[in-house]
């Protein structure tokens, strides 16, 4: 039996930053501290200045069992914008304020850019000159710091832009920055959203906030967990791994699978941050909204990471213009938007060429649209037999643009493409579905669940809202005993965390 002092270093072990396992919500260490943390927090709820500083504490805390001590870069990222908002809804000056807001994009942008671009960088330089090879930088990149910034940003921005005014004071903006539930994977929260809740006092759950927050939780950590982990460590992987160890099909199931997986690991994430945001009392827009669903691909980044492409869309197309210069300027706002939405993804040519592919396919559709009135029509307005049509197309020009998002490299993405298109082998379809079957069987059950109408999802939320708190609890069991029925020995992190 261990002692106390075995037991103690354990234990602290365990609550120390370990760069192999950061902390997610779909960890059993997340559970137990999250349960604890509101077991506290239920007794705040009218204690405005305490509970502030007992959720920015978790929050931290949080943050530093993800990216160690890179949270004092949390920190100073706060306290430059702060005073940098603070300083430019006071000052009178135009140009004053000019450069001040230049100031915060150059500290913003300089920092994202030290951290996931220097050896990108690099490798272009040393293209250009053959012979003269600069080092690559052993450069660690903070979990989620493209969110953190781009939240801090578009707060500097709307100040600039008066369109908020700034917070009273650091700690609420610390607050804001570092909250947990979206602090390392999105949504991407605006402040003129979130940062008037912080004030409300006391704070309040109703009982439809708290069964949709139990909803999205355990929807979250059902598609995370049971879906996305379980296709991807057994089959996407190894697909991905070595594409020309295997036929044309199954490279190219593994695309579709890779398709469900990304969907269901950042929409869970985002479910389950929306839904642990509601249980504080908190309010998050809507992440994604089923975005295989869309007949455009314009359709498809309106439901697509709506937290970033309507950010990319405010502070970035309009600023370039947006469509007010003419067609031809349209297009190439909108290739620049998506290749820099590309880049803001990583550090990479593959990255780049699927913001160029999106670009392309945003670029053409609307020129489409321009051409013939019957091509304006968006949404559940086009009729049914072209929507599913634009359905398949959509879908399949997404995936299109997968391949190289997710191959380890460009050389890689080649070679899935390669195999589709001249070795298919269907000869070997029975074959492969006979030796897959658990696998093929989990994603068409993850793409039916994915199809089905909103009415049912409502209906779903609906019945766990009314459900007692004791079936409440034996639905999470379920789950979790789902979860652990099924998961690898080791927690798989969030795909997005990289980014």
């Amino acid at each position: 039996m261990p002692d106390l002092s075995s037991l103690i270093d354990r234990l602290t072990t365990l609550l120390q930053y370990d760069s192999s396992a950061p902390l997610i919500f779909s960890s059993g260490l997340f559970l137990f501290l999250f349960l604890g943390f509101a077991f506290f927090y239920q007794f705040l709820r009218r204690a405005f200045l305490i509970r502030l500083l007992y959720v920015i504490c978790f929050s931290l805390y949080f943050y530093y069992k993800t990216s160690g001590w890179f949270v004092l870069v949390l920190i100073g990222l706060s306290l430059s914008d702060f005073t940098i908002g603070y300083f430019i809804a006071n000052l009178r000056s135009r140009a004053g304020r000019k450069w001040l807001l230049a100031l915060s994009l150059t500290l913003n942008l300089g920092m994202l850019c030290y951290f996931k671009y220097t050896n990108f960088f690099i490798e272009i330089l040393n293209g250009f000159r053959p012979g003269y090879w600069l080092d690559f930088q052993n450069i660690f990149l903070p979990v989620g710091i493209s969110f953190f910034t781009f939240q801090s940003m578009s707060y500097v921005i709307d100040i600039y832009r008066e369109r908020i005014k700034p917070v009273y004071q650091w700690i609420d903006y610390l607050f804001y920055l570092s909250f947990f539930p979206q602090l390392v994977a999105g949504p991407i929260v605006r402040a003129r959203d979130f940062i008037p809740q912080i004030y409300k006092n006391p704070i309040f759950v109703s009982r439809e906030m708290f069964g949709r927050g139990i909803y999205l939780i355990l929807v979250g950590l059902f598609k995370k967990a049971i879906i996305s982990d379980y296709i991807s460590l057994n089959f996407v992987d190894r697909i991905f791994d070595d594409p020309l160890l295997y036929s044309g099909f199954e490279n190219l199931m593994g695309v579709y699978g890779y398709a469900l997986q990304i969907y269901c690991d950042f929409s869970g994430y985002s479910d389950m941050a929306i839904g642990i945001a509601l249980l504080l009392g908190f309010h998050f827009n809507q992440n994604f909204d089923s975005p295989y669903k869309s007949a455009t691909i314009t359709e498809f980044w309106r439901r697509w990471h709506i937290s970033l492409s309507s950010w990319l869309k405010d502070y970035l197309y309009i600023s370039l213009g947006g469509n007010r210069k003419g067609k031809f300027r349209t297009y190439i706002n909108l290739m620049i938007t998506m290749l820099l939405g590309g880049l803001w993804h990583g550090a990479a040519t593959r990255f780049i060429l699927w913001g160029a592919w999106h670009g392309l396919g945003l670029a053409v559709h609307k020129a489409v649209m321009s051409l013939s009135p019957s091509f304006k029509a968006q949404g559940q307005d086009i009729p049914w037999g072209r929507r599913l049509l634009g359905i398949i197309i959509t879908f399949h020009f997404v995936c299109a643009g997968w391949i190289m998002f997710r191959a380890n490299d460009t050389q890689t993405g080649w070679q899935v493409i390669t195999q589709i298109f001249t070795d298919f082998r269907a000869d070997l379809i029975p074959q492969v579905i006979a030796g897959y079957l658990p696998i093929f069987g989990l994603i068409l059950l993850g793409y039916a669940l994915h199809m089905f109408p909103g009415k049912a999802e409502r209906w779903a939320e609906q019945m766990i809202t009314r459900t007692p708190l004791i079936a409440k609890a034996l639905l999470i069991v379920l789950v979790i005993w789902c979860v652990m029925l099924i998961k690898s020995s080791d927690v798989q992190p969030f795909i997005y965390f990289q980014f």
